[in-house]
């Protein structure tokens, strides 16, 4: 095959030349085996160039043992991301990828490797079998490169949606990161393989919040809850539940803000914690401290489930709002809170001390509003199942106008802030305030199971609907709704002020009906007569034989039967009225998502954006 026309001229040849390779954006920096007697400031290139150094307020380990850093930052006007890796021990290179569920494949990526020679940055992409290959629409835009005592950094940015089908869009939620180093120089990106290196996974809420945090009263106190200097068991995965107790007869305190308290080099084993309130019903809670899924804790800790606090790793400080605290103390509340500690162990690090928590920020100072934590979703029951085989399989649940009338005060309620939770099977979740039949506000979303909280201001007579996406590709079982880890819950925990009586606003569909469902495939499939009422549905689920037909005639049962509602007050008691065989609320209007700028959408007024910086420096 002829590449080149005889007639063309060297010049010709040159210019294009040039042109494919600036099409390739194959960035040069300086070699990142400094020379040691290189001054620290020059410790790399700098490709772009500002005064103003990059603030890089998020930290979290991306490995087990810590060797690998990620900082970043978020500009909302600009729609960019601001990140920067740090490597104890950089040798031939390192890669920084997003992909859907952290695979190695098909995924978006960033890398910086050696020929041996010279050293090279681009924004690159994986296939369908792990090799990588440049990206002809480079949108990593390097900043510094930089050996420091620490080792060796690297800066970048790149926007949120760049319209490249190849890249990843970065939203609101959880991002699964996919990172690896480099041993060995390799002559071209091409000879990349990711299965071929050794890689890991992270997960990541980048998107946060751009608001500054309030100032803190003057007589504020601080209560840590913690471990007890326990040794991290030598597994991969461990929930550890501790018992603390308040002070007798503490009086009401609200607490204002909470953060976590990793001990020293355990920051890549602490996954996430949570503090829960017991029951105020219950006059004593046993003290104990060990696995929660040990066989020797107490059953009465199964009724210690009211959330006070929670952190992930990577999250930052959490402030309330300066007119509403989070009731702590007093006469209504419990003096025995429990805490979990998720462990991630996967190296299998044996003999690891930790006494990590979570430490809260009270006050006697009462604000205006007490603070609550209202439940939405599903009710945890095994009526609501997803079959086997699903690739995108959704349930939803409704916090009805019904319920929102009866129980809502008449100025409405502020919601200022949500967590989201599914089990293993779970692939996004989404919270929607839906008024009048239309969608009015997304109250949270995370498509890969939002950080950037607003004020959502559900008012009487408005819906709070939570549809959960689920992926059962990998089963041959369905799975039912409850409280095993192989079983799915779709939750949002929203925290909002004033507190009032409703704990928990969730549904089901009607029992009955699912009956029917069931009597139906059986006919349908030739089986035998439907024990319907007899069997457990968990059983009358597992009897089934499930094909697309059974699965798309319970989906359309869940998108149409009547729901039971549980709308309970903080006694776990219904509020008066009828809750069953409840119309399913209709939603006429859907919110549509605004364009990105690479889309033609416009970028938000920049009045309030601080100095807009392109380089970085150590500080």
């Amino acid at each position: 095959m002829r590449l080149f026309n005889k007639n063309l001229r060297l010049q010709d040849v040159t210019l294009m030349y040039l042109t494919v390779l600036a099409t390739l954006v194959v960035i040069l920096v300086a070699s990142y085996q400094v020379d040691p007697a290189a001054s620290p400031s020059r410790g790399g290139s700098t490709p772009t160039s500002t005064s103003t150094p990059v603030q890089l307020p998020y930290h979290m380990p991306l490995d087990p043992r810590g060797h690998l850093q990620l900082s970043w930052n978020i500009s909302y006007p600009l729609q960019e991301l601001y990140l920067e890796v740090r490597c104890s021990e950089m040798k031939h290179g390192l890669v920084l990828g997003m992909s859907d569920r952290g695979e190695l494949t098909n995924a978006d990526l960033v890398v910086l490797w050696d020929d041996g020679h010279q050293s090279f940055f681009g924004d690159a992409w994986s296939d369908s079998q792990g090799h990588v290959s440049l990206d002809s629409q480079q949108d990593y835009q390097l900043m510094d490169t930089r050996q420091t005592p620490e080792g060796f950094s690297l800066l970048f940015k790149r926007p949120f949606s760049t319209c490249d089908p190849r890249d990843y869009i970065i939203e609101e939620g959880t991002v699964h990161l996919i990172y690896g180093v480099l041993d060995q120089p390799i002559r071209s990106l091409q000879q990349l393989n990711l299965s071929q290196i050794e890689t890991g996974v992270q997960r990541a809420l980048l998107l946060r919040p751009d608001t500054p945090p309030p100032s803190l009263p003057r007589d504020v106190q601080t209560l840590e809850v913690r471990t007890p200097d326990i040794t991290i068991p030598t597994q991969e995965t461990t929930y550890w539940c501790h018992i603390f107790q308040l002070t007798p007869n503490m009086p009401k305190n609200h607490i204002v803000m909470y953060e976590s308290v990793v001990t020293p080099g355990n920051e890549a084993i602490v996954h996430h914690m949570e503090v829960f309130e017991c029951s105020p019903e219950m006059s004593t809670v046993p003290q104990y401290s060990g696995s929660c899924d040990s066989k020797m804790k107490p059953a009465s800790l199964n009724y210690c489930r009211h959330v006070l606090a929670a952190w992930a790793m990577g999250a930052k400080s959490f402030y309330y709002p300066t007119d509403a605290g989070l009731p702590l103390g007093g006469p209504a509340s419990s003096r025995f809170l429990r805490l979990e500690v998720h462990y991630h162990n996967p190296l299998l690090i044996s003999g690891r001390k930790d006494n990590s928590g979570v430490r809260l920020y009270h006050t006697s100072s009462l604000r205006r509003y007490d603070a609550g934590i209202m439940e939405l979703g599903l009710v945890y029951t095994p009526v609501m199942a997803i079959p086997p085989r699903e690739q995108n399989f959704h349930l939803t649940g409704f916090c009805t106008s019904k319920c929102t009338q009866t129980a809502l005060p008449s100025g409405g309620i502020n919601i200022f802030a949500s967590q989201l939770h599914t089990h293993l099977a779970g692939r996004g979740v989404r919270t929607v305030l839906v008024r009048g039949g239309r969608e009015v506000k997304v109250v949270q979303e995370d498509k890969h199971f939002s950080t950037h909280y607003q004020c959502v201001c559900p008012q009487q007579g408005d819906v709070l609907l939570t549809k959960c996406t689920y992926n059962t590709e990998d089963r041959s079982q369905p799975t039912v709704g409850g409280f095993g880890i192989m079983e799915e819950m779709c939750v949002n925990y929203v925290h909002y002020y004033p507190r009032t009586q409703l704990e928990l606003c969730k549904s089901n569909i009607d029992p009955g009906y699912l009956q029917k469902y069931f009597s139906f495939i059986n006919r349908f499939q030739g089986g035998d007569v439907c024990s319907c009422g007899q069997a457990s549905v968990t059983d009358q689920f597992s009897s089934l034989s499930w094909d697309s037909f059974s699965g798309e005639v319970l989906n359309s049962l869940y998108n149409t039967a009547p729901i039971s509602m549980a709308c309970n007050q903080s006694s776990a008691k219904l509020f008066p009225g009828d809750w069953e065989k409840q119309e399913l609320p209709v939603v006429t209007s859907q919110l549509q998502r605004p364009l990105y700028p690479c889309e033609g959408g416009k970028l938000p007024s920049q009045s309030s954006e601080p100095t807009v910086v392109i380089r970085w420096s150590a500080g």
